[in-house]
């Protein structure tokens, strides 16, 4: 049975990176079967706060990525962590270090002075057993450090092939800080072991970390689980990925107007590959598509062009009675009309959504561009005025006119329209965009609308006609 983790620190929201790893471990238990767990790391009590603790959360729920067991709080595991460390003494695979800080610290001040790198020496390792036991009885202050073995650790990662790390290279590394607390990589194998974990799926940041923790396994006698370590995400300029790039928290991205189904397809994208260059996907696509031969050893590129497009992509497959709720919301808080408002106009509210989504790459586009819709009055663009209206008798004459043809056309439909506004425009002489264009401008206020028939058919003729008077009024004066 596979078991897979997200462990994501409660020192701030949840990022990109983490989103994505959190979406890697959870396709995995869908494709492959399994259990998705829910770790948070709040053993660093200073930083860990519940607000971020509950951002998290809420970004995991919005992206749907449901775990399947309680959350483990790595904070409530101290008697474990501590127990274990305790096995690691017994072993005789960890040793009590008395060294103060200020020691270490001259120390390696010391050993960079006469141009050597600085590792630990076992000094404490080597006490004999009546010194250490006068230590430990005097109550002297100890961390517990891990005794390196001799050889090389190795482990074949389900990304990068096999992996080897000299031990020479590793210090006697502690597990235990002199107030009983543990340091990270003892807490993450202690709760992996405790949480029978299968499979670790973390970001490549992670990778010298490995092999201190398979050590810690073997030391502990526990079966070692699978490795895997995702590329890193950069930005478009080839750097990691960090605040200079724009939003990092995933929760910036939902109140941009992003779809959750989006925000997956692009995130699952960042490092893996369902092949066939396909790029849109549902959720249920990805988990069907999903395989660990997919994963990438290159680093990612976090594009928000990208994003928008995929956004696009989901908002244009997205039945409009699906958006409504969404848009409805979006629409309300912008101030642009209430809930109720929407109830009674529900029909009206879908036509409109049909109408935008295709123009859109987000629900914020959906709501500047309804703007006109839902207003009482518009205002004009200055750039539209001055292109559209620049002659202004001959416009307040031909908006005239055409308000006349609207105020008779019956049924009050896009053909009629069309009909009577095409031959308006043969009789003129004149192509029909040179009626269409400063007829848009007086009915959105813009020179970019959906086709001028849909808009038309959408205000309805009282409130069509309405806006033609204000043009013209405008013109006037």
């Amino acid at each position: 049975m596979h078991r897979l983790r997200f462990a994501p620190s409660p020192t701030g929201y949840l990022h990109v990176g983490g989103a994505r790893t959190a979406l890697f471990n959870w396709l995995f238990v869908k494709h492959y079967g399994g259990q998705f767990l829910l770790r948070v790391e709040d053993t660093d009590r200073a930083r860990s706060t519940e607000a971020s603790t509950r951002a998290i959360f809420e970004g995991l729920e919005w992206l749907g990525l449901a775990w399947d067991e309680a959350v483990v709080h790595q904070g409530a595991n101290l008697a474990q962590h501590r127990a274990d460390a305790q096995r690691l003494l017994e072993r005789g695979a960890a040793y009590r270090c008395f060294c103060t800080p200020d020691e270490i610290e001259a120390r390696r001040r010391e050993a960079e002075a006469s141009g050597d790198a600085f590792k630990y020496d076992r000094r404490c390792d080597r006490l004999p057993a009546d010194e250490l036991a006068r230590r430990v009885a005097a109550g002297m202050p100890f961390v517990v450090r891990f005794r390196v073995p001799d050889g090389e650790t190795s482990w074949d990662d389900v990304v990068h092939g096999v992996i080897t790390f000299p031990n020479k290279d590793i210090e006697d590394f502690v597990v235990l800080r002199s107030d009983g607390t543990p340091i990270y990589n003892m807490a993450v194998v202690s709760d992996d072991i405790a949480m029978r974990i299968t499979l670790v799926m973390r970001g490549d940041d992670h990778i010298s970390n490995t092999p201190k923790q398979i050590m810690l396994y073997e030391a502990l006698g526990a079966a070692l689980p699978r490795f895997a370590h995702l590329p890193m995400i950069h930005g478009v300029d080839g750097k990691k990925l960090s605040k200079r790039h724009g939003a990092t928290a995933v929760g910036d991205y939902r109140h941009m107007g992003i779809l959750p189904q989006a925000m997956l397809n692009f995130l699952a994208l960042l490092g893996w590959s369902p092949g066939n260059d396909i790029e849109v996907m549902t959720v249920p696509q990805m988990i069907e598509l999903f395989s660990t031969e997919g994963l990438s050893k290159k680093a990612a590129i976090f594009d928000p062009k990208k994003l928008e497009w995929m956004n696009g992509q989901h908002l244009s497959l997205l039945a409009s009675e699906a958006l409504a709720p969404l848009v409805t919301d979006a629409l309300t808080n912008a101030g642009l009309a209430t809930a109720d408002q929407f109830t009674s106009k529900r029909a009206w509210l879908i036509a409109l959504i049909d109408l935008l989504k295709v123009r859109s790459r987000t629900i914020d586009d959906i709501v500047r561009q309804a703007a006109p819709y839902l207003s009482a009055h518009v205002s004009y663009d200055p750039e539209a005025v001055a292109k559209q209206w620049k002659d202004r008798p001959t416009t307040v004459e031909l908006l005239s006119s055409l308000r006349n043809t609207l105020a008779a056309i019956e049924p009050w439909e896009p053909p009629a329209m069309e009909e009577a506004l095409r031959t308006q425009a043969e009789q003129r002489g004149v192509g029909a965009g040179k009626l269409f264009q400063p007829l848009r401008v007086a009915l959105t206020g813009l020179t970019v609308s959906a086709g001028i028939f849909d808009v038309l058919a959408l205000l309805g003729r009282d409130r069509a006609l309405a806006r033609i008077d204000d043009a013209l009024n405008y013109l006037r004066s």
